[in-house]
């Protein structure tokens, strides 16, 4: 496949008062496009880059999950959000859902322009009339159901790893369970409110208050994503790189990001995203692991009462972070086949 960097401009619909871009690689299949053609948007989740969708596990050179697409006909696009990866960085708390949806909104119409003019790389086919897919993976879906709701750039969605009712990260069974802050939405991130402060005051377990309370837990014992983030297969040494961000040289690996939106804080109190869930009108596709971040999968559907299509799927012996279970390609082919038939149904549901 042909992977292409481009960065794009999104300072006027971020409008944050500084000149802001968006960073984010085109994988472009070599053979036989799908018909028609299917356009992959990928968002990645808190504490990852967009490259979190093309990395390969240790014995595996096939490009990741965007490999895999592309091998199958699709586009894929990687997109690393405002505040994440080689995008714009802003100081502060100047990012918010509604900004992020904005740059993301402006990301993809630029990208789908690009296809269409012929600009991506020369000498490859105008892409014209094509299926758009937008995918998250935990905050990237938290993102995407903001982005569909607010701005509904995509045929259909896929959710993975994130609930639109209630996300949160579970514990090792027997062990106390982590409490994180409930910060609503419009709350002052400079001096928030925090509506479970007895809950928080009253845990027998760790009190989430940042990425220095996890490092510190791990520091001290298992890192308490451990459980919940990696199945049991998943190599000692992949895990921890992952879990502590850095390689064996120290270095960040590459399918991580240094920054995390500070908004993302949001995202972990209940109904967070419950009226764009609730907007949503074109087919939803909500995936987890066995053991994820969405307590009840088969609750999900309620939470989007008008998507004219709702696909649940839970991938067996698969953690959070699915891109690094030995049971990845099993997630990707349903993600493929769901995608498949949203483009062949596409024009019946409009």
């Amino acid at each position: 496949m042909h992977a292409i960097d481009l960065s794009i401009d999104v300072t006027e619909a971020a409008d944050i008062g500084i000149s802001t871009h968006t960073a984010v690689t085109v994988y472009l299949p070599e053979g036989e496009l799908a018909s028609p053609p299917v356009v992959c948007f990928g968002f990645p989740g808190g504490g990852y880059s967009r490259h979190y969708y093309s990395f390969d596990m240790p014995g595996s050179e096939g490009g990741g999950e965007a490999g895999y697409h592309c091998r199958r006909g699709w586009i894929f696009v990687a997109c690393d959000h405002l505040g994440v990866g080689d995008s714009t960085i802003p100081e502060g708390n100047a990012l918010t859902y509604e900004n992020v949806a904005r740059a993301n909104q402006a990301t993809v119409a630029a990208v789908m322009d690009h296809l269409a003019d012929g600009e991506v790389l020369d000498g490859y086919p105008r892409i014209e009339n094509a299926v758009k897919l937008g995918i998250g993976q935990s905050m990237g879906g938290c993102f995407t159901i903001v982005l569909q709701g607010q701005h509904a750039p995509f045929d259909g969605i896929a959710v993975l790893g994130y609930s639109a009712i209630h996300t949160h990260v579970p514990t090792r069974p027997g062990a106390p369970e982590a409490v994180w802050p409930w910060i609503p939405r419009g709350s002052d991130l400079n001096d928030p409110m925090v509506v479970n402060r007895r809950a928080m005051a009253e845990a027998e377990g760790l009190v989430v208050a940042g990425g220095d309370s996890l490092k510190k837990a791990g520091e001290q014992g298992e890192h308490p994503f451990s459980w919940s983030f990696h199945y049991d297969d998943v190599p000692d040494d992949v895990v921890r790189t992952d879990l502590y961000a850095e390689d064996e040289n120290g270095k960040l690996p590459v399918w991580r990001s240094a920054t995390t939106p500070p908004c993302a804080i949001h995202m972990v109190a209940p109904g967070t995203v419950a009226p764009e869930a609730a907007s949503i009108r074109v087919p939803v596709l909500t995936a987890t692991g066995e053991r994820d971040v969405v307590p009840d999968p088969w609750r999900e559907p309620g939470a989007y009462p008008g998507a004219p299509d709702i696909t649940v799927f839970v991938c067996p012996r698969m953690g959070h972070m699915h891109n690094f279970a030995g049971t990845r390609e099993t997630f990707w082919q349903r993600l493929h086949h769901w995608g498949t038939g949203v483009a062949l149904m596409r024009d019946a549901l409009e």
